[in-house]
């Protein structure tokens, strides 16, 4: 059996609650641990598998805490040491539950409990941005300087919406004027074909 690997660096975004991102590190983690789940896509693995798990498991050069993992069916504990969710789903399918009741138990919740949550648009921001509550100590800080940038920002785009509407109202009265004036040689012209007109028809009553 293989020993346990070094946990994976500490990185910004492990402090995010309630999941564990798959980056590099869980990967190369968790290698093994997914191609196990892979094989279970086999109808002939699967019952192997059933037939004795941790016969089945020998297959695979895991780790303690993963084949615990695996065998305890404690899926979120999976993707701490390296599962990927779509991977780690084919377990559940194995035995025969639906996602949403894998998403349910790594929820801590009941399916309908789940379901219904979903259904509402998920769980809040609030509350849920951080692990270590790093972002309550940034908030008011952080709001005063957001609502300066966003003024600043408003401001920046009264301005600009200001210029643009005093450039197309200039551009639109060019353009009137030249339709105007367009409109007046237009008819100088009309004018001055009845003018001749009307001369050649009195030379021709002459004749």
């Amino acid at each position: 059996m293989a020993t346990a690997k070094a946990r994976p660096a500490e990185k910004e975004y492990n402090d995010i609650p309630g999941t564990f991102v798959f980056d590099a590190d869980r990967s190369r983690q968790g290698y093994h641990l997914n191609m196990f789940c892979m094989s279970l896509m086999k109808a002939e693995n699967r019952e192997a598998f059933k037939a004795d798990e941790e016969k089945y498991l020998d297959r695979f050069p895991l780790t303690k805490e993963q084949r615990e993992a695996i065998l305890k069916r404690q899926y979120n504990r999976m993707l701490e040491l390296g599962g990927n969710i779509y991977f780690t789903a084919k377990l559940g399918a194995t035995d025969g539950h639906s996602f949403q009741h894998m998403a349910a138990m790594m929820t801590g919740s009941t399916q309908d409990e789940y379901a219904a949550m979903m259904l509402r648009g998920g769980r809040s921001v609030e509350g849920n941005r951080s692990r270590s509550g790093a972002d309550k100590v940034k908030v008011r800080p952080g709001a005063r300087k957001t609502k300066g940038a966003k003024s600043r920002t408003k401001s920046r785009l009264s301005s600009g919406t200001k210029s643009r509407a005093k450039t197309a109202k200039k551009a639109a009265a060019r353009s009137s004027a030249r339709a105007t004036k367009a409109k007046a040689k237009a008819g100088t012209r009309t004018r001055a074909t009845k003018a001749r007109a009307k001369t050649a028809r009195k030379g021709q009553r002459r004749g």
